[in-house]
C-alpha cells in the first residue's frame, strides 16, 4: 500500500517523509481505523494498485461554498468528511480502479449520513480534479497547507453528499 503512494509521489516529485507527512501510512489502524476512519486498497493480481480513504469529522464552521480558518489551516467549511490518500498506479489509470475506489469512500460517507465532503488536492493533478469534477465536486478555494514538506499550492474542493 505504501510503495503505490511513494510511487505517485516520485512520479510527481514529492517529498517523502516517513516520520512526518507520509506517517499515518505505516499505522493505518491508528490513524485510520482505531479513529473511526476508513481506509481502502484496490487490488489486482499483481498486488495492491490504489488507494483511498474516508476520514470522519464534526461538521467545520463557515458557509458551504467557502473555506474558513479552522485550527490555523485553511479548510472547505462546512465539511463533515474528507477524501484522503486518493492514489492509483499511473498504469492502472483509467481502468476504473481509481473510480471504484472514489464511489466507495463517497457511499460509506452518505451511508453514515455525511452531507459535505472536503477534498484538498495538488494544483498538479489535473486528471484527478477532472474526475473530482465528473461526481460533481466545486472548486472552492486554494492553500499552501504548512505540514507539507513540498508546500505545494492545493486546490480545495467541495462535493454535495445531499445530492
Amino acid at each position: 500500500m505504501v510503495a503505490v503512494i511513494r510511487t505517485v509521489y516520485d512520479e510527481f516529485g514529492f517529498a517523502w517523509e516517513e516520520d512526518g507527512y507520509c506517517a499515518d501510512l505505516y499505522d493505518l489502524s491508528g490513524h485510520y481505523l482505531d479513529a473511526g476512519h476508513r481506509f481502502w486498497v484496490a487490488e489486482a493480481s499483481c498486488g495492491i494498485v490504489g488507494t483511498g480513504a474516508l476520514e470522519l469529522f464534526e461538521r467545520l464552521p463557515g458557509d458551504p461554498g467557502s473555506v474558513a480558518q479552522v485550527e490555523g489551516k485553511p479548510r472547505v467549511a462546512a465539511s463533515d468528511c474528507s477524501l484522503e490518500r486518493w492514489y492509483v498506479l499511473p498504469e492502472w489509470r483509467s481502468q476504473g480502479v481509481g473510480r471504484a475506489l472514489l464511489t466507495r469512500v463517497i457511499e460509506t460517507a452518505r451511508e453514515l449520513g455525511r452531507t459535505q465532503m472536503e477534498i484538498w488536492s495538488d494544483k498538479r493533478l489535473l486528471e484527478a480534479h477532472r474526475v473530482y469534477g465528473r461526481y460533481g465536486a466545486e472548486r472552492v478555494g486554494d492553500r499552501i497547507l504548512e505540514e507539507d514538506p513540498d508546500k505545494c499550492w492545493e486546490w480545495g474542493f467541495r462535493l454535495d453528499l445531499k445530492g
